[in-house]
């Protein structure tokens, strides 16, 4: 009976993050091998798995965004530019002190709902 409660304490702890099949086959080599940006894609696929984890906005300084990803300051600095360029992340702030909060956009599933929308029209 002991052997059971611990196996079921160890499954409990285990979570899968389900990324859409875009996100690796196309947007990694687009970031990684196009825009010669490979810390772009890390800093997309934390906030994405932060995103799904908090069921909403990422609220986090680049300080803490860099140490959860494993990269400077600037680097995540760079990175979140890059994203919020390509129009893969939006970033807010309440004031221009304010800690920023991210939300991951998915424009490939974006385009798709509205050519759905569109036949069905």
């Amino acid at each position: 009976m002991g052997n059971q409660s611990s196996i079921a304490i160890l499954s409990v702890g285990i979570a899968m993050l389900s990324l859409d099949d875009y996100i690796v086959d196309v947007l990694m080599r687009d970031l990684v091998g196009h825009d010669r940006r490979p810390a772009c894609f890390l800093v997309y696929l934390w906030l994405t798995s932060e995103q799904a984890r908090r069921q909403g906005p990422v609220q986090v300084s680049y300080y803490e965004l860099a140490e959860s990803v494993g990269l400077s300051k600037s680097s995540a600095q760079a990175a979140v530019s890059w994203l919020v360029r390509r129009k893969l992340l939006t970033a807010s702030k309440e004031n221009a002190t304010a800690i920023p909060s991210y939300t991951v956009r998915s424009p490939w599933r974006d385009a798709g709902r509205r050519v759905s929308l569109r036949r069905s029209q």
